[in-house]
């Protein structure tokens, strides 16, 4: 299994220094793939996984297809770019963010109500909506409780079943060689 940036197209760049040219072959890290809808919706080849705090893609990897090689396959299902801002932070780094984003992270992030159409219950919050402190029945999200939703939802992530990763990783490939 070669590594992901291996399966680029490979493009000359010419990188000019005192006016002498130099071309030199090097990796297009421009090229880019997005995970068809169709497959990041079928639910027999994804399920659903909970990032435990500080674990890494490659851990990830490891522990679902027993090498860390994989771990480009998982954040590209979950359309992860920067896999720092991205993936979710381990306990300590929530704290620092938290603390350094906001100077009283107890504060009124937003105030909210449960709709009244459509769900009106869910495991992430998602059934409620964001309204003004004057709105009857309204309740505060401090800033720390509208940070810790972010990452709740950052945790849960879609991974792709074992059984599908070699086709997976083979249409990955004729794709990107294009």
């Amino acid at each position: 299994m070669a590594h992901y940036f291996s399966y680029f197209p490979k493009m000359y760049y010419d990188a000019v220094q005192d006016g002498t040219s130099s071309p030199k072959l090097v990796t297009d890290l421009l090229t880019r793939l997005k995970v068809r809808k169709g497959i990041v919706n079928e639910i027999s080849a994804l399920s659903t996984y909970s990032v435990v705090s500080g674990e890494t893609p490659e851990q990830v990897s490891y522990k679902l297809y027993g090498t860390v090689n994989y771990y480009w396959v998982i954040l590209l299902v979950n359309d992860i770019k920067d896999r720092f801002f991205d993936w979710p932070l381990s306990d300590q780094q929530f704290e620092d963010y938290v603390a350094g984003k906001y100077s009283n992270p107890n504060g009124i992030h937003h105030y909210e109500i449960v709709q009244t159409s459509g769900a009106t219950t869910s495991i992430d919050e998602s059934h409620k909506i964001e309204v003004n402190s004057t709105t009857s029945g309204a309740t505060s999200v401090t800033n720390y409780e509208y940070e810790r939703r972010l990452q709740d939802q950052k945790r849960l992530i879609k991974v792709l079943d074992q059984q599908y990763l070699s086709q997976f990783v083979e249409e990955f490939i004729s794709k990107i060689k294009k």
